[in-house]
Order: C-alpha cells, then sequence, then structure tokens
C-alpha cells in the first residue's frame, strides 16, 4: 500500500516545524527534508533539518526537474526532492511536509496518484505569534517585522487547505491532526468551521 504526502503550513511563528517533529517522533512517519540556500540556524544539521546547498546548486535541482516544489521565501530558495519523497511514497511510507502555500499549490497541480492531506495551522493569538518570533530570531526586530508583514500576507491562504488547525497547545494540536489524518486515511473526511477559523484570522491581522 502507497503512502500519503502530509502537507503543513503556516505562517512564519505558528509552529508548524515543531509539530512536524513531533508527528514523525510519535507515530513514525517520514519528514520529506528540504533543500535550502539559506545558512543554518544554530544546532541545525545538514541532512537532518536541510540540505543546505548554495543557490547554484539550487538552480541545477530546479533546472534538472529533480524537485516536487519550491519556493522563494524571505530571500533564500527551498524545495522537496521528487525521487527522495516518491521513493518513500511507494515504500508505503506516509511522508510529512514543511511547506509553505506556495510549494503546496506546486503539489496539488501534479496530480499526484498518491493520498494528499493539507493542514494550515494557525497560532492563537498575535500576542502568542510575537512572543514565539521574538524567542526564535532573539529579538531581532527588524527580522521579526519582516515576519509579521508576510505573516498579513500567508494567512490569506488558510481557503486553500484540507483542515486549518489552531496551535495554542502543542499536544492537543497533534492529536488533532494526527485523528484527521487517521480519518482521511479511512477515506471519512471531516469538516471544520471556517466561519470561526474566519473571525480568528480577522483578529490576527487586525
Amino acid at each position: 500500500m502507497e503512502g500519503a504526502l502530509i502537507i503543513l503550513s503556516s505562517p512564519s511563528g505558528a509552529g508548524k516545524t515543531t509539530l512536524v517533529k513531533k508527528l514523525s517522533n510519535l507515530y513514525n512517519f517520514e519528514i520529506s527534508i528540504s533543500y535550502t540556500t539559506r545558512i543554518p540556524r544554530i544546532n541545525e544539521i545538514n541532512g537532518q533539518d536541510y540540505f543546505f546547498v548554495n543557490e547554484e546548486d539550487f538552480k541545477k535541482l530546479v533546472n534538472n526537474e529533480e524537485l516536487l516544489e519550491y519556493a522563494k521565501v524571505f530571500n533564500n530558495f527551498y524545495g522537496s526532492s521528487k525521487k527522495k519523497v516518491f521513493k518513500l511514497l511507494e515504500n508505503g511510507k506516509n511522508v510529512l511536509f514543511d511547506i509553505d502555500w506556495q510549494g503546496t499549490n506546486q503539489i496539488k497541480k501534479h496530480n499526484l496518484k498518491f493520498k494528499l492531506i493539507t493542514f494550515f495551522i494557525l497560532p492563537p493569538s498575535k500576542k502568542t505569534l510575537l512572543n514565539r518570533l521574538a524567542e526564535r530570531e532573539n529579538n531581532k526586530e527588524e527580522i521579526i517585522n519582516e515576519r509579521m508583514k508576510k505573516f498579513e500576507d500567508d494567512v490569506k491562504h488558510w481557503e486553500d487547505y484540507d483542515y486549518v488547525v489552531i496551535n495554542d497547545n502543542l499536544e492537543i494540536c497533534i492529536q488533532e491532526i494526527k485523528d484527521l489524518i487517521d480519518s482521511e486515511l479511512k477515506k471519512q473526511k471531516k469538516s471544520f468551521d471556517k466561519s470561526k477559523i474566519n473571525e480568528h484570522v480577522k483578529l490576527l491581522i487586525n
């Protein structure tokens, strides 16, 4: 039985990377490790967190059509390896993606034979988002402001996803995502309150 592609997207600071790592550890999902041209953060390991490459090598991957999706985010390129992902899926592994809405749209356009489940992750409040960004970016105001500007553009894409989950409590959020994945794999599609999410988004960007 072939595996499924499970995408988690969110604006910067909503916690999708942490969620992807936790889901992988708890439920034995594989993570699609992206190529990126950005400089590694402290404690990031090449080949484990990302494949860190220069822009020239990244463009070669694009030109050779080796990427399932790619996008430019904050002046750095990110992309997923087609070959690595397809091999995992064909071996029955469910593959988690930590990518943005641009990459998600590209994957959806491929019309793949594999099951695709997409999640958009939102922070519980603007204050929580700012706190998370400040902690991650060591209170660098210029970077935080840049992230917040992009947040307002990114968050509008929540409607393109199968599910939207608010990441208030990490453990509850993980369980909610896992339950929804299980339902989808059993071909039991769930619904969520879109009007509630719409109101929540309005609070986040005002």
